[in-house]
C-alpha cells in the first residue's frame, strides 16, 4: 500500500532541498583557485606542479 502524497512533486522538491542543505555543511573549498586561470589557459600539471614545455636537445 502506499502513502497518499509521500512522494508529490512539492515534497520530492523539500527532500531534495533538504539533503543539499545537510550536504553542503560538510563542503570543503577546493585548494589552488589561484590556478584556475592557468588551468583554463590550458597547461598541463602533474601531481599539482604545472609542466612547462621545454625544447629537446637531442645531439644527432
Amino acid at each position: 500500500m502506499r502513502t497518499k502524497g509521500a512522494l508529490s512533486h512539492k515534497t520530492a522538491r523539500l527532500m531534495v532541498f533538504k539533503l543539499i542543505m545537510s550536504a553542503a555543511k560538510t563542503w570543503r573549498r577546493l585548494k589552488g583557485e589561484n590556478q584556475l586561470p592557468m588551468v583554463i589557459a590550458g597547461v598541463k600539471f602533474t601531481d599539482g606542479v604545472a609542466i612547462t614545455a621545454t625544447p629537446d636537445h637531442r645531439v644527432a
